[in-house]
């Protein structure tokens, strides 16, 4: 689905963001995108791809990739993983970087895929898969201008990325303070507040199969999510995986909470379009004349 989905098209403007390419950028990029944004919101693999073109990334969509295999490893339909598993070597065997759009699914790669699939082939290619904002931050992203996002933002850590990735700390292990890419990113957006929650990386609930199996007490866990990010006043609630937000949206659905669930790719496409709209404006002294005369109309409709 993505790859038959029109671009929104950030690229072309790069040059009014200041953005430049990267200093290798004859490194082979490719695009992981978990099943359920190419079936469910396919907007999400094409805002991440936005953003990667817009700093300078060349990036490739294999339309043959499928499910990281994380499904079945965790109903233990072992055979089914392993069949995923050898579909992943094979489309990805000839990128020097995989970037995954999932914390969960870089997950499964990193640390089951070497494992299942025992070979100096399979440890290499775990280990060039990178979850997104984890692969924007070790390319210098975070000290580019990502443009402003002037709202309240709750970042809800996904507990795959966090535990198993270690992208951040979690509060359960006691070891050295790490920085997460995700949060790092969104303190380098003009004008984001990033709001303070109580328990900043609980649990969301979902677990895939475990909020089949265990409804209620996964429903309970996302309204104590969903619970705290309300405290804290968050206009949107951001995440590295979008399964976290399907949980924690379809909870405030039926609980009456409003917010905007925005995975961090969203987040950054708009942080950025904010930007280059402004620049367009700077360079385009046509569109302040017309502001102007608009601005005098709404003054002369609103005296009548």
């Amino acid at each position: 689905m993505l790859g038959r989905t029109r671009r929104s098209g950030l690229l072309s403007n790069r040059i009014l963001v200041g953005q430049r390419a990267p200093e290798s950028p004859e490194m082979r990029i490719a695009l992981f995108v978990p099943c359920y944004i190419d079936q469910l919101k396919p907007a999400i693999g094409l805002a991440a791809l936005d953003v990667l073109e817009t700093f300078g990334f060349e990036v490739d969509f294999p339309e043959a990739q499928t499910c990281c295999g994380q499904a079945f490893l965790t109903a233990g339909e072992t055979r089914a993983a392993d069949r995923l598993f050898d579909r992943y070597l094979d489309v990805f065997d000839d990128f020097d970087q995989i970037v995954a759009l999932s914390g969960s699914c870089a997950a499964t790669i990193r640390r089951h895929l070497p494992s299942r699939r025992a070979s100096s082939r399979a440890e290499g290619v775990a280990g060039r898969t990178l979850e997104f904002s984890e692969f924007l931050v070790e390319n210098g992203v975070a000290t580019r201008n990502l443009g402003r996002f002037p709202h309240r933002v709750g970042l809800h850590s996904n507990c795959h990325a966090l535990r198993e990735l270690r992208l951040g700390t979690a509060s359960e292990i006691r070891e050295p303070e790490r920085m997460d890419p995700a949060r790092r990113l969104l303190s380098s957006i003009r004008e984001l507040q990033l709001v303070d929650l109580t328990r900043p990386d609980e649990c969301c609930g979902f677990g895939g199969i475990f909020s089949i199996e265990e409804e209620a007490v996964s429903c309970r866990m996302g309204l104590d999510r969903l619970a705290d990010h309300r405290l804290a006043n968050a206009e949107v609630i951001t995440s590295t995986d979008v399964s976290c937000l399907f949980q924690l949206a379809g909870l405030a659905d039926k609980a009456g909470f409003e917010f905007r669930a925005m995975h961090l790719a969203e987040l950054l496409a708009e942080s950025l379009a904010n930007v280059i709209r402004e620049s367009s404006r700077e360079f385009d002294p046509s569109s302040r004349d017309v502001g102007a005369s608009q601005e005098g109309m709404d003054r002369t409709d609103g005296s009548r």
